[in-house]
């Protein structure tokens, strides 16, 4: 059943961004129809050119923009949290708005999974252009986080780990209660999700940092860091 009575407080465009990626999300941007996502904000088909010149542009606009969402919205975090909780509030801030992006824009996880592949090269570019730089902003503030992962040698070892983070938390479409604060027989509430996600993704950047303190890790021609000390990856 359409969303169009929880949607109308948003702008048109707005809306047209909310139905489309539910529908592409759920039927795949191949199964979905210009009228059918025109029906579902209550306007007609060609109505959504006067906002988008088509489907191609509608996956567009959602894949490169939650792109560029997610690396500003970063940097933002990380730079005020820095400034009162140092590296490690900084770490802790990425860690937050990752995880709400992963609980609350399911649909955007699933349709870059899927769907990237029908972007045109140019947009296809810029999203893995915005996601280096995403990457580039995590793999900063986790060797500042965790001084071993800051070692000469560790950096792929850092990089490593943020991408396994990532793979963790942009998982939860798959074992989060779908768009409900309530647990039901798909996952935990949400609150209880995110402080469950974000103890992982600390954890496994504790160990990461154990491993690279220990030398049990150590990037093809990287001297093995001296010395046992695992709690120099503390943050």
């Amino acid at each position: 059943m359409p969303n169009v009575p929880a949607a109308s407080a948003l702008p048109r465009r707005d809306q047209i961004r909310k139905e489309a990626a539910r529908l592409f999300a759920a039927r795949g941007f191949l199964g979905v129809g210009v009228d059918e996502i025109g029906k579902a904000v209550g306007i007609s088909g060609p109505g959504l050119y006067r906002h988008f010149s088509g489907k191609d542009a509608m996956l567009a606009d959602l894949l490169v923009g939650i792109s560029e969402r997610l690396l500003e919205e970063g940097r933002r975090r990380a730079g005020e949290a820095e400034g009162v909780g140092g590296p490690s509030g900084a770490l802790d801030a990425l860690i937050g708005g990752h995880v709400d992006f992963a609980l609350d824009d399911r649909d955007l996880i699933i349709l870059h999974d899927r769907e990237l592949l029908h972007l045109k090269e140019e947009d296809r570019r810029r999203v893995r252009r915005l996601q280096r730089g995403y990457v580039e902003l995590w793999v900063g503030v986790v060797r500042g986080a965790f001084p071993a992962l800051a070692a000469p040698g560790a950096e792929p070892l850092a990089r490593a780990a943020v991408h396994a983070v990532f793979g963790l938390l942009n998982s939860t479409p798959h074992s989060a209660a779908p768009h409900s604060a309530q647990s039901d027989r798909s996952g935990l509430p949400r609150d209880a999700m995110a402080a469950l996600l974000h103890s992982l993704a600390q954890g496994a950047f504790a160990a990461a940092a154990e491993s690279a303190a220990s030398g049990a890790v150590v990037a093809p021609g990287a001297a093995a860091a001296p010395g046992p000390a695992a709690e120099e990856g503390a943050a």
